[in-house]
Protein backbone atom coordinates (compact mmCIF):
# COMPACT_ATOMS: atom_id res chain seq x y z
CA UNK A 1 0.00 0.00 0.00
CA UNK A 2 1.74 3.33 -0.90
CA UNK A 3 1.97 5.90 2.00
CA UNK A 4 0.87 9.21 0.89
CA UNK A 5 2.94 11.49 3.29
CA UNK A 6 5.15 13.61 0.50
CA UNK A 7 4.16 17.12 0.18
CA UNK A 8 5.29 18.65 -2.89
CA UNK A 9 6.79 22.53 -2.25
CA UNK A 10 6.14 24.38 -5.33
CA UNK A 11 7.63 27.53 -5.67
CA UNK A 12 5.18 30.13 -6.24
CA UNK A 13 6.92 31.74 -9.14
CA UNK A 14 5.74 28.46 -11.17
CA UNK A 15 2.53 29.48 -11.36
CA UNK A 16 3.08 32.13 -13.76
CA UNK A 17 6.39 30.87 -15.29
CA UNK A 18 5.79 26.91 -16.27
CA UNK A 19 2.19 26.23 -14.54
CA UNK A 20 1.94 23.41 -17.05
CA UNK A 21 4.59 21.45 -15.08
CA UNK A 22 1.90 20.73 -12.82
CA UNK A 23 0.20 18.56 -14.97
CA UNK A 24 2.93 16.21 -15.16
CA UNK A 25 3.00 15.76 -11.45
CA UNK A 26 1.89 12.28 -10.77
CA UNK A 27 -0.36 12.52 -7.79
CA UNK A 28 -1.31 8.99 -7.53
CA UNK A 29 1.63 7.54 -5.77
CA UNK A 30 3.83 9.01 -2.70
CA UNK A 31 3.02 12.92 -3.42
CA UNK A 32 -0.41 14.06 -2.03
CA UNK A 33 -0.47 18.14 -1.07
CA UNK A 34 1.06 20.92 -1.77
CA UNK A 35 2.50 24.04 -0.50
CA UNK A 36 3.97 27.46 -2.22
CA UNK A 37 4.66 29.55 1.29
CA UNK A 38 1.83 31.22 0.60
CA UNK A 39 -2.02 31.73 1.50
CA UNK A 40 -3.41 31.70 -2.18
CA UNK A 41 -3.60 28.18 -4.18
CA UNK A 42 -2.01 27.69 -7.14
CA UNK A 43 -4.57 27.59 -9.92
CA UNK A 44 -2.94 25.27 -12.00
CA UNK A 45 -3.49 22.74 -9.33
CA UNK A 46 -6.64 22.22 -10.74
CA UNK A 47 -8.01 20.84 -7.06
CA UNK A 48 -5.96 17.53 -7.88
CA UNK A 49 -4.52 17.23 -4.12
CA UNK A 50 -4.77 18.89 -0.75
CA UNK A 51 -3.21 22.22 -0.46
CA UNK A 52 -1.19 23.23 2.44
CA UNK A 53 -1.89 26.96 3.35
CA UNK A 54 1.01 28.99 5.10
CA UNK A 55 0.59 31.96 7.38
CA UNK A 56 4.43 33.31 6.48
CA UNK A 57 4.81 35.71 8.21
CA UNK A 58 2.96 39.03 9.72
CA UNK A 59 2.37 40.32 6.38
CA UNK A 60 0.03 37.57 5.48
CA UNK A 61 -2.00 38.23 9.01
CA UNK A 62 -4.30 40.49 7.05
CA UNK A 63 -5.64 41.84 3.98
CA UNK A 64 -6.09 39.40 1.19
CA UNK A 65 -3.91 36.64 2.51
CA UNK A 66 -6.28 37.18 5.64
CA UNK A 67 -8.83 36.44 3.74
CA UNK A 68 -7.90 33.22 1.91
CA UNK A 69 -6.71 31.63 5.26
CA UNK A 70 -10.14 32.29 6.90
CA UNK A 71 -12.49 31.24 4.05
CA UNK A 72 -9.90 28.10 2.97
CA UNK A 73 -11.64 25.10 2.47
CA UNK A 74 -7.94 23.12 3.18
CA UNK A 75 -8.09 21.20 6.82
CA UNK A 76 -4.09 22.39 7.78
CA UNK A 77 -2.76 25.77 8.34
CA UNK A 78 0.73 26.36 8.33
CA UNK A 79 2.07 28.99 10.38
CA UNK A 80 5.52 31.26 10.21
CA UNK A 81 8.15 29.95 8.66
CA UNK A 82 11.46 30.24 10.37
CA UNK A 83 10.08 33.14 12.34
CA UNK A 84 13.73 33.69 14.51
CA UNK A 85 15.32 34.96 11.19
CA UNK A 86 12.65 37.43 10.40
CA UNK A 87 12.67 39.10 13.35
CA UNK A 88 9.33 37.65 15.00
CA UNK A 89 9.63 37.21 18.34
CA UNK A 90 8.30 34.43 20.32
CA UNK A 91 6.17 36.50 22.47
CA UNK A 92 4.35 38.09 19.51
CA UNK A 93 4.09 34.85 17.42
CA UNK A 94 2.12 33.21 20.85
CA UNK A 95 -0.07 36.33 20.56
CA UNK A 96 -0.76 36.13 16.95
CA UNK A 97 -1.45 32.62 17.69
CA UNK A 98 -3.82 32.51 20.23
CA UNK A 99 -5.66 35.89 18.66
CA UNK A 100 -5.88 34.90 15.20
CA UNK A 101 -4.81 31.18 14.38
CA UNK A 102 -6.60 28.99 17.66
CA UNK A 103 -10.00 30.40 16.18
CA UNK A 104 -9.29 28.88 12.96
CA UNK A 105 -9.72 25.66 15.09
CA UNK A 106 -11.99 26.24 17.20
CA UNK A 107 -14.36 27.52 14.64
CA UNK A 108 -13.74 25.75 11.09
CA UNK A 109 -12.17 22.83 12.48
CA UNK A 110 -8.68 23.42 11.15
CA UNK A 111 -5.54 21.62 12.25
CA UNK A 112 -2.58 24.07 13.21
CA UNK A 113 1.09 23.59 12.17
CA UNK A 114 3.26 25.48 14.47
CA UNK A 115 6.47 27.37 13.33
CA UNK A 116 8.53 25.57 11.95
CA UNK A 117 12.09 26.91 12.51
CA UNK A 118 15.79 26.59 11.51
CA UNK A 119 17.45 23.75 12.72
CA UNK A 120 20.11 25.52 14.57
CA UNK A 121 20.36 26.47 18.10
CA UNK A 122 18.84 30.09 17.61
CA UNK A 123 15.72 28.07 16.06
CA UNK A 124 15.62 25.31 19.01
CA UNK A 125 15.44 27.93 21.71
CA UNK A 126 13.09 30.16 19.82
CA UNK A 127 11.26 26.72 19.49
CA UNK A 128 11.06 25.75 22.85
CA UNK A 129 10.04 29.47 23.74
CA UNK A 130 7.02 29.92 21.34
CA UNK A 131 5.70 25.97 22.84
CA UNK A 132 6.14 27.01 26.46
CA UNK A 133 4.15 30.49 25.51
CA UNK A 134 1.49 28.68 23.87
CA UNK A 135 1.38 25.37 26.22
CA UNK A 136 -2.50 25.92 26.48
CA UNK A 137 -3.56 25.58 23.14
CA UNK A 138 -0.45 23.77 21.50
CA UNK A 139 -0.30 22.63 18.10
CA UNK A 140 -2.09 19.99 15.67
CA UNK A 141 1.62 19.26 14.33
CA UNK A 142 5.31 19.86 15.28
CA UNK A 143 6.68 21.94 12.05
CA UNK A 144 10.32 21.05 11.39
CA UNK A 145 13.29 22.06 8.88
CA UNK A 146 16.13 20.50 8.56
CA UNK A 147 19.55 20.85 5.82
CA UNK A 148 22.50 19.67 6.24
CA UNK A 149 24.60 16.72 4.83
CA UNK A 150 23.92 13.74 7.16
CA UNK A 151 21.31 11.68 7.09
CA UNK A 152 21.86 10.15 10.32
CA UNK A 153 22.21 13.46 11.78
CA UNK A 154 18.90 14.62 10.24
CA UNK A 155 17.09 11.49 11.74
CA UNK A 156 18.98 12.17 15.34
CA UNK A 157 17.09 16.03 15.12
CA UNK A 158 13.96 14.71 14.31
CA UNK A 159 13.57 12.32 17.21
CA UNK A 160 15.47 14.38 19.56
CA UNK A 161 12.10 17.81 18.62
CA UNK A 162 9.48 15.28 18.50
CA UNK A 163 10.32 14.06 22.15
CA UNK A 164 11.10 17.88 23.22
CA UNK A 165 7.61 18.71 21.58
CA UNK A 166 5.71 15.16 21.33
CA UNK A 167 3.26 16.09 18.69
CA UNK A 168 2.87 14.57 15.31
CA UNK A 169 5.44 15.59 13.33
CA UNK A 170 5.11 17.81 9.80
CA UNK A 171 9.01 18.65 8.28
CA UNK A 172 8.01 21.52 5.84
CA UNK A 173 11.72 21.72 4.70
CA UNK A 174 14.46 19.00 4.38
CA UNK A 175 17.17 18.60 2.08
CA UNK A 176 20.81 17.79 1.44
CA UNK A 177 23.05 20.98 1.29
CA UNK A 178 25.87 18.48 -0.25
CA UNK A 179 27.42 19.50 -3.69
CA UNK A 180 27.84 15.79 -4.87
CA UNK A 181 24.63 13.95 -6.34
CA UNK A 182 25.46 10.60 -5.21
CA UNK A 183 25.32 12.16 -1.37
CA UNK A 184 22.17 13.99 -2.16
CA UNK A 185 20.23 10.52 -3.28
CA UNK A 186 21.54 8.75 -0.74
CA UNK A 187 19.93 11.45 1.73
CA UNK A 188 17.17 11.77 0.07
CA UNK A 189 16.26 8.51 -0.44
CA UNK A 190 17.44 7.35 3.43
CA UNK A 191 15.16 10.01 4.70
CA UNK A 192 12.04 9.59 3.01
CA UNK A 193 12.30 6.12 3.76
CA UNK A 194 12.35 6.84 7.71
CA UNK A 195 10.04 9.54 7.47
CA UNK A 196 7.35 6.96 5.46
CA UNK A 197 7.88 4.11 7.77
CA UNK A 198 8.10 6.17 11.30
CA UNK A 199 4.13 6.90 12.15
CA UNK A 200 4.42 10.07 14.36
CA UNK A 201 5.79 12.09 11.42
CA UNK A 202 2.32 13.16 9.43
CA UNK A 203 4.05 14.71 5.94
CA UNK A 204 7.04 15.97 4.80
CA UNK A 205 8.50 17.68 1.86
CA UNK A 206 11.97 18.44 -0.26
CA UNK A 207 13.17 21.44 -1.05
CA UNK A 208 12.09 22.36 -3.90
CA UNK A 209 10.63 21.92 -6.84
CA UNK A 210 11.87 25.94 -8.16
CA UNK A 211 13.77 26.69 -11.46
CA UNK A 212 17.02 27.49 -9.98
CA UNK A 213 18.13 27.46 -6.61
CA UNK A 214 16.54 30.08 -3.60
CA UNK A 215 20.13 30.71 -2.96
CA UNK A 216 23.92 29.81 -2.34
CA UNK A 217 23.30 27.74 0.62
CA UNK A 218 20.52 25.57 -0.56
CA UNK A 219 22.52 22.41 -3.10
CA UNK A 220 21.70 22.66 -7.77
CA UNK A 221 22.09 18.86 -6.72
CA UNK A 222 18.71 18.81 -4.32
CA UNK A 223 16.35 20.66 -7.17
CA UNK A 224 13.94 18.83 -8.64
CA UNK A 225 13.14 21.01 -11.33
CA UNK A 226 15.65 22.27 -14.39
CA UNK A 227 15.51 25.80 -15.45
CA UNK A 228 13.13 24.61 -18.08
CA UNK A 229 10.55 23.50 -15.76
CA UNK A 230 10.94 19.97 -16.68
CA UNK A 231 11.81 17.61 -13.60
CA UNK A 232 14.57 16.29 -12.70
CA UNK A 233 15.58 12.48 -12.04
CA UNK A 234 15.41 12.98 -8.12
CA UNK A 235 11.71 14.55 -8.15
CA UNK A 236 10.75 11.48 -10.49
CA UNK A 237 12.09 9.23 -7.69
CA UNK A 238 10.10 11.30 -5.16
CA UNK A 239 6.79 10.98 -7.44
CA UNK A 240 7.05 7.13 -8.30
CA UNK A 241 9.37 5.17 -5.68
CA UNK A 242 8.47 3.17 -2.58
CA UNK A 243 10.97 2.53 -0.80
CA UNK A 244 13.06 5.16 -2.82
CA UNK A 245 16.26 3.27 -3.92
CA UNK A 246 19.40 4.69 -3.45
Amino acid sequence: MTVRKRCLLWDWTNTKGVPAAMDKVDFSGPIHSVSNWNTWTPPELKGRAPFRPMVRTDGQTSGNDWANVENSKETIIHFYNEPERNGISAQHAADVWNKQMIPLRQQKGKKLVSPSCASDANGQAWLAEFMTLIRPTPPDYLGLHYYGTDSSAAIKYIEDMHAKHPHPVIVSEIASISRDYSAVVGFTTHLANWMDETSWIYEYGFFGCMRAPADTFVSPQAQLMKPDGSFTTLMYKLMREQPMKA
